[in-house]
């Protein structure tokens, strides 16, 4: 009887916090929503520093899975970004003509037969095949570049898997930039430009020519700022939703398991080495897909966005937030990534309004503040700020 009771308690507690995560989940939703509205009294930028923060948001939640669900420490996680990045550059953008050409000069025979498939239009201004396209296509081809890095990983664990994975981002990185010459795929250091925006329905989100960056509807005109934020909140809605699900799902408990000890996992019968697989593959195509989004956002790619720190400071917001909950992932993406920009905005100020002059730059200010703001949560809250809860530790939904 008194076990009885005591499931009762729970299962009666579950219920309260489900009801109160649903209206906190409300109540966040209607502030994301009004934000860009009033945002916009004080100009497109602080819309454009949330744009990207979406980004981040969905690429937190992508490893998330990979290092809070399943427990494998990746340091590479940028090469996922970078090839969803490159790839929509190399088909949304003039970036194939130049590609063509290169292997026309330097492969004559495999050139003729290239242009030959492809047409003189393509030949002459690239492929800019629509996002519905591409988007899976980044998904797909960065999840099994995940898989691809997962499968000489599957005995290592801890500092080696790290380490692994941090060469593995870097090769990555270097490729984007020698892979321009002599064919020339990403442009090599000059990186990749004139990358098409995305179009719903016939509406390019960059604006109109003429339209000074607005979207008409109507008499209304939505700033391009706008458009992708709220395009990018959408993405990462249904990024929540697909990680939330996976965590209750089957394959999610699996991944719980191997989390907390791979051989009783194995000894229960789970395939830990298909699991592993599909923990980066599934890991790395939300990369794909924030590459793809980025790549088309900015209209502009090059190796500087992929670099180590990108991967580090990723997997800061992962630890930061909370690992493996993912309300706690998201507040620690949002904070890594709109902290700099707000100290950005303050520190300079600040020294004018103390000082009269000032006296150090707000980017190593803001680097400095930041570093020293990581390491005071982390005394303080070595959990994270938004740890999970004691009811999911143990296994309570």
């Amino acid at each position: 009887m008194p076990d009885a009771t005591l499931a009762g308690g729970r299962l009666a507690a579950t219920g309260r916090n489900r009801r109160h995560n649903r209206w906190q989940l409300g109540f966040a939703l209607a502030l994301l929503l009004i934000f860009p509205f009033v945002a916009a009294n004080f100009g497109n930028s602080w819309v454009r520093i949330m744009d990207y923060a979406l980004l981040y948001v969905m690429l937190a939640l992508g490893l998330n899975i990979v290092v809070g669900f399943a427990g494998l420490l990746d340091l590479g996680y940028v090469a996922f970004y970078a090839m969803g990045a490159y790839l929509t550059g190399l088909l949304a953008s003039p970036q194939f003509a130049l590609t063509l050409e290169s292997v026309a000069a330097h492969f004559p025979a495999a050139g003729a037969i290239l242009l030959a498939v492809c047409g003189p239009d393509v030949a002459q201004n690239g492929l800019h095949l629509p996002a519905w396209f591409i988007v899976p296509l980044c998904a797909a081809a960065a999840g099994t570049l995940g898989a691809l890095l997962g499968a000489p990983t599957l005995k290592l664990r801890g500092d080696y898997l790290a380490m692994v994975t941090l060469g593995f981002g870097e090769v990555i990185r270097l490729l984007t930039i020698n892979l321009g010459n002599p064919v020339n795929l990403t442009g090599g250091s000059d990186g990749v430009n004139m990358i098409d925006p995305v179009t719903i329905l016939g509406m390019s989100l960059h604006g109109e020519p003429g339209g000074h960056g607005n979207l008409q509807f109507g008499s209304y005109a939505m700033p391009s700022v706008n458009a992708y934020y709220f395009l990018f909140l959408a993405l990462c809605l249904a990024s929540i939703v697909v990680t939330a699900r996976l965590r209750r799902s089957r394959l999610g408990r699996a991944f719980l398991a191997i989390r907390e000890d791979e051989m009783a996992a194995m000894a229960m019968g789970i395939n830990t080495r298909n699991v592993k697989l599909l923990a980066f593959a599934m890991g790395a195509s939300f990369g794909g897909v924030a590459g793809s989004m980025f790549a088309s956002f900015q209209g502009f790619v090059s190796p500087e966005s992929f670099s180590l720190s990108e991967s580090v400071t990723i997997l800061a917001m992962v630890i930061l937030g909370g690992i493996g909950h993912i309300p706690g992932v998201i507040a620690g993406a949002l904070l890594l990534a709109l902290l700099p920009e707000v100290l950005r905005h303050l520190v300079e100020p600040m020294q004018r309004a103390a000082f009269g002059e000032v006296l150090v730059p707000a980017e190593i200010m803001r680097v400095g503040m930041v570093g020293a703001a990581m390491v005071l949560i982390m005394l303080t809250r070595p959990a994270g700020l938004w740890p999970r809860p004691v009811h999911e530790e143990h296994g309570f939904r």
